[in-house]
């Protein structure tokens, strides 16, 4: 059985680790695009330039398909892989995990790095709202004018929102389904004779 929702964080949320002099600051965001993830990263080393490193990892997609992490010039996976652990082992998405370290003089080791910033990040996550959010699927529906009532009166019984929309002879509007709803809209479509015939359905990513 496919899932009908994921687990994310509600809010940012920000966690810290001290070892030796170093101190690990982690900020968790709840995203949805990779440029969203860039204007962030632009922002904290532009709140943290003096920082030794800016380390992260992500995860996207209700269906946990897009990821990456990095270690920023730590040894090799001795920063990002283990950021990334703690979204894996709390079954995130629609999230990235920023930890900024600032270097205290004495080195830690790959252990040592690994620790540390496996304990930001799983602060950040402990200080988090984490909730469960219903995956939503999109949809351009192109049609007549005259079909606005059945299609607005179909929108409505599948609960689903508007995005975007244009009002002419020809309509189009673009919405969002929660998927536990998205069959039934479908089959209002191909159930109703009308809609089936004039209504052309895309699906959008």
């Amino acid at each position: 059985m496919f899932d009908l929702t994921y687990k994310s964080i509600a809010q940012p949320s920000t966690g810290v680790y001290r070892d030796k002099g170093s101190k690990f600051l982690a900020f968790a965001y709840p995203v949805k695009s990779e440029t969203e993830i860039k204007s962030i990263l632009q922002q904290l080393k532009k709140e943290h330039p003096k920082a030794n490193h800016h380390c992260f990892a992500y995860r996207l997609g209700a269906y946990k398909n897009i990821f990456r992490h990095s270690d920023d010039r730590e040894p090799s996976g001795s920063a990002g892989r283990p950021i990334y652990g703690v979204i894996l082992a709390n079954d995130l998405t629609q999230i990235l995990i920023v930890v900024v370290r600032y270097f205290g003089g004495t080195l830690l080791g790959v252990p040592g790095l690994i620790q540390a910033y496996k304990g930001a990040a799983d602060d950040a996550i402990q200080q988090a709202s984490v909730q469960e959010f219903e995956i939503e699927e999109y949809y351009n529906l192109v049609f007549r004018y005259e079909l606005l009532n059945d299609v607005m009166r179909l929108l409505k019984q599948s609960h689903a929102t508007i995005l975007q929309q244009q009002m002419s002879d020809d309509c189009s509007i673009d919405i969002s389904v929660s998927k536990k709803n998205a069959d039934n809209f479908i089959n209002g479509i191909s159930q109703n004779y009308l809609l089936k015939e004039g209504v052309t359905l895309k699906v959008k990513s």
